[in-house]
């Protein structure tokens, strides 16, 4: 079954329970920023994370520099934003919230 994107109103909705990831319009992706203690706490939730996306083979485009963590969500099969990227963000925001 192909991946297909959200439609405006879902993504609009989606967005609404997402009110810390940033709408990247111009990749029709969703961004957020992480900030830790520091650099074991900032790759423990990358490991974390890379449990969660491996298991649901939907992989974060993502950065760490020390104690910051960039993520940017986005899926490539349907050239934008879908569902599987906002489960994702979900799950990743059980981890910090």
């Amino acid at each position: 079954m192909p991946i297909t994107g959200l439609s405006e109103a879902e993504r609009a909705d989606a967005l609404d329970d997402l009110a810390d990831w940033d709408y990247d319009e111009a990749r029709d992706a969703i961004t957020r920023r992480f900030v830790f203690t520091d650099f074991a706490e900032a790759f423990g939730f990358m490991t974390r994370v890379a449990i969660v996306a491996d298991r649901v083979d939907h992989h974060p485009e993502w950065s760490n520099v020390y104690n910051r963590v960039d993520i940017l969500l986005t899926t490539h099969d349907c050239g934008g934003l879908s569902a599987r990227d906002i489960m994702l963000a979900q799950a990743i925001d059980s981890f910090v919230d």
